[in-house]
């Protein structure tokens, strides 16, 4: 599928060893690569649908420091949407009160019955794009009613989506509101943390050979500021297990280049 990476730390730290780790990882998912730094008036986004390990704009990003607290890394495997820049990682909108979302997915959505309204208003053509317009209409809707949310009422809200979305669907997922990070897992072994004193690091698999790396809660959505975790959601129960259905529409859902390329990945994990 994709590989996503975030760095909350409570101040600015040079993170190019661990992005480095991160994209070292794109021979297995070559089809875009996405950064997100948000760091004051150094805030830097960059995405582009290519193999991170042959792009030179990346390259010349990583060649600076890039320091940040609040830091998201994506690669993507295309499953479903064509290698676009629109369909690259990160997607982002803001809601009614101009608050800024950003999403990275590592994931498929097979059980989504709004999925055709957000096929025809969506920039691109994913599942990922679609589930950030969900949430969106899900946090105007409660603005409308309510006036805007507090961090608390926001992690709710989210809460209460990514457990009843995960329901039929792989939800690796991160979800940023310009204050808190939400992150989700649904899947075992495919979503990892490395916890120290003022920071934390999610990744898809390691992304250093430090010993303390550790398998996530599943089932649960975090809220982090900081590096801090300062809400947990309660587990949801629904775990996503990965069947030869799944891969059947999966690639029913491939054209017929990706479908070859996808196969080939397949086999040589």
């Amino acid at each position: 599928m994709c590989e996503i990476f975030c760095f909350s730390s409570k101040t600015p730290k040079q993170i190019n060893s661990l992005l480095e780790g991160f994209y070292s990882h794109s021979e297995e998912h070559p089809h875009g690569w996405g950064l997100a730094n948000f760091c004051g008036e150094d805030s830097l986004i960059e995405k582009e649908p290519l193999k991170a390990s042959d792009s030179e704009k990346l390259r010349d990003i990583l060649s600076r420091p890039i320091v940040g607290s609040t830091v998201f890394a994506h690669i993507r495997l295309a499953t479903v949407g064509e290698i676009t820049p629109l369909n690259c990682h990160p997607f982002f909108r803001k809601d009614v009160d101009n608050r800024s979302w950003m999403l990275i997915h590592n994931g498929t959505i097979f059980n989504f019955p709004q999925d055709e309204k957000y096929r025809k208003i969506q920039k691109g053509s994913t599942d990922s794009e679609r589930i950030l317009l969900y949430v969106i209409d899900k946090v105007n809707e409660f603005e409308k009613a309510n006036g805007s949310a507090s961090g608390e009422e926001r992690f709710d809200l989210i809460n209460g989506i990514l457990s009843k979305l995960a329901e039929g669907n792989k939800l690796n997922i991160m979800i940023y509101d310009g204050e808190l990070t939400y992150v989700h897992s649904n899947m075992r072994e495919c979503l990892y943390r490395l916890m120290h004193d003022d920071e934390l690091i999610f990744a898809s698999s390691p992304v250093n050979d430090d010993e303390n790396w550790e398998e996530i809660e599943i089932n649960t959505v975090f809220g982090i500021v900081g590096g801090d975790v300062v809400f947990k959601g309660k587990n949801h129960g629904n775990e996503f297990i990965f069947t030869e259905e799944h891969e059947r529409i999966i690639l029913e859902m491939l054209p017929d280049d990706l479908k070859k390329k996808y196969m080939q990945l397949q086999q040589n994990e």
